[in-house]
């Protein structure tokens, strides 16, 4: 997953975001130890404070966690990954539905649409 930001939201929710969505997808596996403040900020072109930052903003979410001199790993705890993916997910379904429905699809409408797209596919 490249590191693409838009302008108007700040750099390190961003940061937070894609390093989070890693996290649920597997990228980071989980009580995998996550690459060095400076190693991260470098591949994300962004100042390691930013990063320092979105990682904070992580800990806080208890997706990962500090463990002194060791770094920061991926929590253990899968129960909350799991929630957190739903989350995700649930998010985009409900804006792809909102959007569908800006176009006039109604659900029933959508559910043939998705059933075409996917034996297209």
């Amino acid at each position: 997953m490249a590191w693409q930001f838009e302008s108007g939201r700040p750099i390190y929710l961003q940061v937070a975001e894609i390093v989070r969505k890693r996290v649920i997808s597997g990228e980071y596996p989980q009580g995998s130890r996550l690459p060095a403040v400076r190693d991260l900020a470098v591949e994300a072109g962004v100042n390691p404070n930013t990063m320092q930052r979105a990682l904070l903003t992580l800990e806080e979410s208890q997706i990962v966690h500090s463990q002194s001199t060791a770094g920061r790993f991926v929590t253990e705890d899968m129960e909350l990954l799991e929630q957190m993916k739903y989350q995700t997910a649930r998010k985009s379904v409900l804006d792809f539905i909102r959007h569908m429905e800006e176009l006039g699809y109604s659900s029933e409408e959508l559910v043939q649409l998705i059933t075409k797209v996917t034996q297209e596919a």
